[in-house]
């Protein structure tokens, strides 16, 4: 059904099936109506983040709102690969770029944590959870990414579910290659999770109190230092090719 692929797609909060309809909020109204110039009858594909991707109508549109009503099933639901992406908040603009290229290449969880060198540590959660909605609408993705709220390094560690392991990018050295690593593990973890530090590194005692825990594993992205976005995005991209969907 690659010709229904044409069609515009949009994210929507409420269930999804057979003959269900469903509430447009105003800017997605203004969305299809006024950027897509689509009207009642025209059709469009929705996803949830749990009932699949649906093709549906429009039943009505006006610069207030509309309703849709779904006709036909598209693709079942399928969730990303289990990687969860714990980052430093930097700034906006970086932000935005981790969140969306995390989104496309299929993290499941963004975790913002709070360390020693922070200089950005606060984020507008509900424009970050519209970017990451519009990146997963883009990328054909039929799941959303989860967003949490911030907690600081010692938060993150102290309620760590010891099952998931914990890979941090050490740009101070004495770790061997992330590619070698994820190799080794290749075909063996079911969930994991990836920190990057902030743009000036983890400091002495948070190297320290990480390389202490049993769950994390201390891993390298080679002899140059990368951005924090840059090295979030390798990182991701390692652990996809090795363990995850590629």
């Amino acid at each position: 059904m690659r010709e229904n692929y044409t069609l515009p797609r949009l994210y929507l909060e409420g269930a999804l099936g057979e003959g269900q309809v469903t509430e447009l909020e105003k800017t997605q109204a203004h969305y299809l109506g006024t950027v897509l110039r689509k009207s009642s009858g025209d059709h469009l594909r929705v996803f949830n983040g749990k009932h699949g991707e649906w093709q549906a109508e429009i039943t009505d549109l006006s610069r207030k709102g509309g309703t849709l009503i779904c006709r036909a099933p598209l693709r079942p639901q399928h969730i990303c690969p289990d990687i969860w992406l714990c980052f430093a908040p930097v700034r906006k603009h970086r932000n935005s770029f981790i969140l969306e290229k995390g989104t496309e290449l299929g993290a499941r969880r963004f975790q913002p944590v709070i360390t020693a060198h922070t200089q950005f540590p606060k984020m507008n959660l509900g424009k970050a959870r519209s970017q990451i909605i519009e990146a997963a609408e883009q990328t054909e993705r039929l799941d959303v990414p989860e967003l949490r709220a911030g907690v600081t390094l010692e938060e993150l560690l102290s309620g760590w579910d010891k099952r998931r392991i914990l890979f941090f990018a050490d740009e101070a050295g004495g770790a061997s290659p992330a590619a070698d690593i994820f190799q080794e593990m290749s075909g063996k973890l079911s969930c994991a999770a990836l920190l990057i530090g902030p743009e000036g590194g983890f400091s002495k005692d948070e190297r320290a109190r990480l390389r202490s825990q049993a769950f994390v594993s201390p891993v390298s992205l080679g002899p140059r230092i990368l951005r924090a976005d840059t090295a979030a995005l390798a990182l991701l991209s390692l652990w996809q090719a090795k363990l995850g969907d590629w």
